[in-house]
């Protein structure tokens, strides 16, 4: 008996070994990024397989009679929700609010309409001095970084609902990159701006965001209603924003990468990329849809990793209207009615073809066509799908007010929601057809 207990202790010791061993190892390849140990175990360069041809749409090319008069209706836009006190543009037509990312949409908005002659010189100048001005002097999160919301008229911190807050709500790692994709244009294009601009970035603790060159922003935790420092950014919006960092001089090569958190999901035949950092894990949703690749499209041009991964979210696109035979041109947006913003998406959270509230619920009902997507993938593809995008697009306009941002596929019924956004990329798709993409050094 004693020498069947003497042998049955070590037996068991190392059993016991071996099973730790693996469940560390399996827990490691479930979720590499929580900790260090043996990630490298598991990491095996993905190479995303390439398309011999792209049916990419030409650029540098004058704009007709029509280009100009949609770039004046989308610019009506702006003049209608312009706030002349403090140089901001409403978010959403007549709501006294804005996002450092619906800020940026206005900006990029605003040097585009000079660009392609829409405005003169002086309104250039005017409004765009007043805008930096008044970011110089904003009160910030924490006195760290621009709060996730502002209210366009007196500039105080506000949250979601609209309702002031003097402590903030937090930053938004997504919101601070893509006003960089700005601020380099400032620097390359226009740079008699640029000690203005200095002046409003001087004061960001960019610092707080990077850690490890990756992006973090504050949120809400809203089990126990705490803040919380987390990751922010999926695949596709993570690495296009991180090129405003990367422009700005910031170390942040581990968002850039396309390769680290990539899976394929097949959807109609195509991989599709997604990101494996799944909401179950990581407190943020992967949503695949066609917001990050068109601005970094027309933004930075495309590059040979993104150029890819957006030409199959294009054609799943395609594929998906040829199937229901109605047009398929999906991307976040703002709603006429509640929840009011959605992310209409190709995949998300292992769901395919879903619509999506900012808190994750599902919403297929309010499943809509976006003006903006639609026209900016006819700027980016030159094909007949683009072509067909563009016919539907043109025609979501009020000539007094700006483009509508689509359409509900469920009833055809119009979105009657007015944004900077809608508006802003569509100047952003008139001067790319002009001029090629914004950040991207021509010689």
């Amino acid at each position: 008996m004693k020498k069947n207990t003497f042998l049955i202790k070590p037996i068991v010791f190392f059993v016991s070994i071996i099973i730790g061993a693996y469940t560390v190892l399996w827990i490691e390849k479930a979720r590499p990024s929580d900790f260090g140990f043996y990630k490298d175990i598991f990491k095996k360069e993905v190479v995303i397989k390439k398309n011999k041809h792209y049916p990419l749409a030409a650029y540098k090319i004058d704009l007709t009679n029509e280009d100009l008069e949609i770039g004046k209706i989308a610019w009506r836009y702006f003049q209608n929700n312009y706030i002349p006190e403090t140089g901001f543009v409403n978010s959403v037509d007549k709501y006294p609010g804005t996002t450092l990312w619906d800020v940026t949409s206005y900006l990029h908005a605003l040097a585009s309409a000079y660009e392609i002659n829409i405005i003169d010189s002086i309104e250039f100048d005017q409004k765009l001095t007043l805008i930096l001005k008044s970011m110089s002097t904003m009160k910030l999160f924490q006195d760290k970084l621009p709060n996730k919301s502002y209210n366009t008229y007196n500039l105080s911190m506000i949250d979601y609902d609209n309702h002031p807050t003097n402590e903030g709500i937090g930053w938004s790692a997504m919101d601070i990159g893509r006003f960089f994709s700005f601020s380099y244009r400032i620097m390359k294009d226009h740079p008699q701006y640029f000690p203005l601009m200095k002046k409003v970035v001087s004061r960001w603790k960019i610092d707080e965001i990077i850690e490890d060159a990756t992006l973090h922003g504050i949120g809400f935790n809203f089990k126990d209603k705490r803040m919380m420092k987390v990751q922010e950014g999926k695949l596709g919006y993570e690495e296009y924003v991180a090129k405003g960092y990367d422009r700005m001089g910031f170390d942040v090569s581990e968002a850039l990468k396309y390769t680290d958190f990539i899976k394929f999901v097949k959807i109609l035949g195509i991989e599709i990329a997604a990101d494996t950092r799944e909401v179950k894990f990581y407190p943020a949703y992967n949503y695949v849809l066609s917001e990050p690749y068109i601005l970094d499209g027309l933004e930075y041009g495309w590059d040979i990793n993104s150029k890819e991964l957006a030409y199959r979210i294009y054609e799943v696109q395609k594929r998906k209207s040829e199937a229901s035979q109605k047009l398929i041109a999906v991307s976040e947006g703002h709603l006429d009615t509640f929840p009011y913003f959605v992310y209409n998406t190709i995949y998300s959270n292992k769901d395919k073809w879903v619509c999506v509230s900012s808190d994750g619920e599902k919403v297929n009902d309010k499943k809509t066509f976006s003006t903006k997507a639609a026209f900016a993938w006819h700027t980016l593809f030159n094909d007949e799908y683009s072509k067909k995008l563009y016919d539907k697009a043109i025609t979501m306009k009020d000539k007094n007010k700006g483009f509508y941002s689509g359409y509900y596929q469920n009833t055809d019924k119009i979105n009657y929601a007015l944004t900077a956004n809608t508006n802003g990329v569509i100047l952003e798709c008139l001067r790319y057809k002009k001029l090629g993409p914004i950040n991207k050094i021509e010689y």
